[in-house]
């Protein structure tokens, strides 16, 4: 009786085409396949593409696909290898890891299959998925370690395999694993720790073999976690400079995996993470303040040390936005903050400060500056008042003032990019920085300056200070003139184009008359299509070819340009390969933003349009192209494109980089992506499923809001198990039960209930996990909800829910009115209410003999609701009300002679005694077992059947 909606993740594709010549055609043929549980065809069309397919990132992924065939078709041997094939184009491919992991665990080479899921779950430390993987494995080899002995003799044998040179490299990598599982088990922690086992992991360190030293740290973080005690011993012993060294190493697995042990034992200082009581241990630890503050110092030296390298600067970054700013602002205490300030701001206002076309530069990343940028926006708004902030106002303007006078201009580039970099942090204090007396004559001065690089960083310093309204009049007045300027002078195409982005922001934030309609005697979409041309020229470097991405994200507010930019396909497919540059995320989501439509609109009020032309006031006209079918087919071309993808790659940015009212613009790119149905099974394929969870989870209130009804779109149509495989699908209910709420909209308020339907038909486990999230209350309101479609799907998804014990027990206490308002709803007109609420009123009859006495107590009108049931057109509603009927007369006999006595007798002996037809045999034979059940009471004799 459960109600389960269509399900049209995708189509079934036809017959494989024997013609087809692209691979990427034939991989979304293959996807299809996937997707309709056709997996033989599926390999086909992998294979096919894979011999045609001359490009490897795409190469990369047709491997990748194919393995997830074999791993369904349990040929593990050949999923293992293909997903090395895959890893062999791409080593930080996270779907062919886990893959390779999958496929070698089945194989039983848990050791390998460790090995690979603990890569994965270090690049997504929060992946739920990841982390129950890695518990599980570590487990069963854990069991295996203690069948072959885990005494202090085993734990040594397996570091005099480690450090033995001649030892084979598959006994090395066996003994490497079985510690890492130890450190992450207390007990196998303790016994390394007790057995110089810190001393001798420092020596695998000190090989300077990479797989050593992983394993060395990987098992040091597991032994620190939640046990301060132990992980400040570790700290100490270690040494805070050797740790920092390590993590400053130009390998990017040693130097994630080391970042992740220091943040262990911060969490464990902080009392941060899952703590652990060890009793009297924790007596040892007496105050960690002085470890927290050694630690930050080491950090902000690393910061401005030429011996780190840029991804070390970016580790270190990170830990500082991540471990210094409160979590919450309700907390008074911010001495972390303040302490950074007085003793690392001066550094950080160094790295952001830093140009990289001068030989002097520090190692940086492409990410590095954006970091400093953040955190200096972090560290502004956790202070608390207006002393504090006139502090590092102060601090800031003194790194400004400290080029003054010297005539070195190298020092004044630096103090202006610095200025930049605050821009991009704390707006505000930036603005009053570019108030300073002489900070708007240095800029000016750069600009007319013959030197390249001064140009270069006089124009970035511009475009920064117009992202906002500037309070800097100056900068609206005559940025323009000077950007004009250089733009027609300049033969540099890195200064070219940065001038061009910074008139399309001016004109954007200072509503100037100088439009860039007329700019270099040309229109919008010519600006746009120069942009595009420098996006698509691979021999200009990438940083310079980001800035053509910010053009566009300005550009593309025009409907023209949008619709061109998304029919150039190498263009996108450019910005897409550039998407995973953190720096221009925001530039890339807010194009896409543009392109979609998905920008919150005003809606013209007829009346008021009239009345302002009555006035001869301008009324703002939409765009023909701004028209829904256009947009449409913007979309379709996106996605067409690879747009989803490249989304998810977005999502996966540092959490620093990753900014709330970024994650605000994704979703509603997703949401936008979503509108048809027949596109959501593409996107679940393509990894969108998975993207949307964590944007309904953290961000603006609006983002969360428009990635949970996306995540709801998905969930109304799509199988579970394929949308939001194993554990993820318990993730969608929260966003889905956040829209049941009065403040959301009605189509978000019915697509939530359509998705819950959805999953209360799938599982037990899934149906508790819905009642704990407290969605009853508000599913039950919606049954009283005027809007039919909504009422509808609220009583389907309870109908679905009924079948949980719980629920069950809700609807027999006393003193409510849930079952009065099932049986009341079966009285409704509305066909598909009466299949919902009569199905619901089953299953409660048959699960709860208590119910069928209660059902005749609620409402007078019981009977009738009852007999109109068993004599309904509808087959479906007519064998859910006999049901309905042979669950009263089975559960009391008292209450069958109460039925018996009503016309109710007459109906069953109707339907009983007609002749027997397969359509409606099922029908037939419920009303006959009524008659049966009645005849056993002796409430009926034999012959009232004939």
């Amino acid at each position: 009786f459960g109600v389960n909606p269509p399900r049209s993740c995708s189509p079934h594709p036809g017959q494989p085409s024997l013609q087809m010549e692209d691979p990427v055609q034939l991989k979304e043929e293959g996807n299809k396949y996937f997707q309709a549980n056709d997996y033989e065809k599926a390999v086909q069309s992998y294979t096919q593409a894979i011999k045609l397919n001359k490009d490897k990132a795409l190469q990369a992924v047709l491997y990748r696909n194919r393995a997830a065939c074999f791993l369904k078709k349990e040929e593990y041997a050949k999923a293992a290898s293909d997903a090395s094939r895959a890893i062999d184009i791409n080593t930080s491919d996270i779907k062919a890891l886990y893959r390779r992991s999958q496929a070698l665990e089945k194989l039983g080479k848990l050791d390998q299959a460790f090995k690979d899921v603990q890569k994965c779950a270090t690049m997504e430390p929060r992946n739920k998925n990841f982390q129950e993987t890695l518990r599980r494995l570590g487990a069963d080899i854990q069991e295996k370690v203690n069948a072959g002995g885990s005494s202090p003799g085993f734990t040594d044998q397996m570091f005099e395999i480690l450090l033995d040179e001649n030892s084979e490299k598959e006994k090395r990598e066996k003994a490497a694993n079985n510690l890492i599982v130890l450190g992450r088990e207390e007990a196998g922690a303790e016994r390394i720790f007790q057995n110089n086992g810190v001393s001798l992991l420092l020596q695998l360190i000190e090989t300077k073999n990479p797989e050593l030293i992983l394993a060395a740290v990987r098992t040091l973080s597991g032994m620190c976690t939640g046990h301060k005690a132990r992980a400040t011993a570790i700290l100490h012993y270690l040494g805070i400079d050797n740790i920092c060294m390590w993590m400053s190493v130009d390998n990017e697995e040693i130097s994630l995996a080391v970042c992740n042990l220091l943040q262990t034992i911060t969490d464990c200082l902080l009392g941060q993470g899952k703590e652990e009581h060890h009793g009297k241990e924790e007596a040892v630890v007496l105050d960690t303040k002085k470890d927290v503050r050694m630690i930050t110092m080491r950090l902000l030296d690393m910061l401005v040390s030429k011996q780190v390298s840029g991804q070390g600067r970016d580790r270190a970054l990170n830990l500082l936005n991540k471990n210094i700013p409160r979590k919450d602002l309700n907390d008074q205490d911010n001495s972390r903050t303040i302490f950074v300030i007085d003793n690392g701001l001066k550094k950080i206002l160094k790295v952001v400060g830093q140009i990289p076309e001068m030989p002097d530069c520090l190692p940086l990343t492409e990410n590095t500056q954006l970091t400093a940028s953040v955190l200096l926006n972090k560290l502004y708004d956790d202070l608390r008042c207006d002393p504090e902030r006139d502090n590092y106002r102060v601090i800031c303007e003194e790194y400004i003032n400290w080029p003054r006078g010297t005539g070195n201009m190298d020092k004044t580039l630096h103090a202006i990019q610095m200025v930049s970099g605050i821009l991009q942090g704390p707006f505000d204090l930036g603005n009053k920085l570019l108030g300073m007396k002489g900070v708007m004559e240095m800029m000016v001065a750069l600009c007319g300056s013959e030197r390249e690089i001064d140009q270069l960083v006089a124009v970035e310093a511009l475009i920064h200070a117009s992202t906002k309204l500037s309070r800097a009049s100056f900068i609206i007045s005559n940025g323009v003139t000077l950007l004009k300027e250089i733009y027609k002078k300049t033969k540099n195409e890195k200064i070219k184009i940065r001038a061009l982005v910074g008139l399309c922001k001016l004109g954007s934030a200072g509503g100037t008359d100088y439009g860039l309609r007329q700019f270099a005697e040309g229109s919008t979409e010519k600006l746009a299509k120069q942009c595009r041309k420098w996006l698509c020229n691979t021999s200009i470097d990438a940083r310079t070819r980001k800035w053509a991405v910010e053009g566009l994200a300005y550009l593309t507010l025009d409907a023209d340009v949008k619709d061109d930019f998304v029919e150039d396909e190498p263009a996108l497919q450019a910005m897409f390969e550039l998407a995973s540059d953190k720096t221009i995320l925001y530039s890339v989501a807010s194009a896409l933003v543009n392109c979609t439509n998905s920008y919150d609109t005003k809606e013209l009020v007829p009346e008021l349009v009239q009345l302002a032309k009555f006035s001869k006031q301008h009324v703002p006209e939409e765009h023909p192209k701004d028209k829904k079918d256009f947009v449409v087919k913007r979309v379709k071309r996106l996605l067409k494109a690879g747009v989803v993808s490249a989304l998810a790659c977005m999502v996966k940015a540092d959490s620093a980089i990753l900014t709330d009212q970024s994650k605000e613009l994704i979703a509603r790119v997703f949401l936008a992506l979503c509108e048809d149905p027949k596109d959501r099974g593409t996107i679940v394929a393509q990894g969108g499923g998975k993207a949307l969870i964590p944007l309904a989870v953290e961000g603006t209130e609006v983002g969360k809001i428009k990635a949970s009804h996306a995540l709801a779109k998905i969930a109304a149509i799509s199988n579970p198990d394929i949308a939001f495989p194993g554990e993820r699908v318990y993730e969608v209910v929260r966003p889905l039960v956040s829209l049941l709420n009065t403040e959301r909209d009605g189509l978000q308020n019915y697509e939530a209930l359509l998705g819950l339907t959805n999953f209360s038909g799938r599982s037990d486990k899934l149906r508790m996990k819905i009642v704990k999230e407290r969605a009853l209350p508000d599913i039950e309101n919606y049954m009283f909800e005027n809007h039919d479609q909504i009422r509808q799907a609220a009583t389907e998804c309870m109908c679905n829910l009924v079948v949980n014990k719980e629920v069950q027990e809700r609807f027999v206490a006393d003193g409510n009115d849930r079952l009065k308002l099932v049986v009341l709803l079966c009285g409704e007109d509305d066909e598909k209410l009466q299949v919902a609420a009569s199905g619901a009123l089953a299953m409660l009859t048959a699960a709860q003999k208590k119910l069928c006495s209660k059902m005749t107590e609620v409402t007078t009108q019981w009977l009738e609701i009852l007999q109109r049931l068993c004599l309904h057109d509808n087959m479906e509603v007519q064998h859910r009300g006999l049901v309905i009927a042979f669950n009263l007369i089975s559960a009391d006999k008292e209450l069958a002679m109460k039925m018996v006595k009503t016309e109710l007798l007459e109906i069953l002996t109707y339907v009983g005694k007609q002749e027997d037809d397969p359509k409606k045999q099922h029908i037939i034979n419920v009303a006959r077992d009524c008659l049966t059940k009645c005849m056993d009471y002796g409430l009926i004799k034999p012959l009232s059947r004939a």
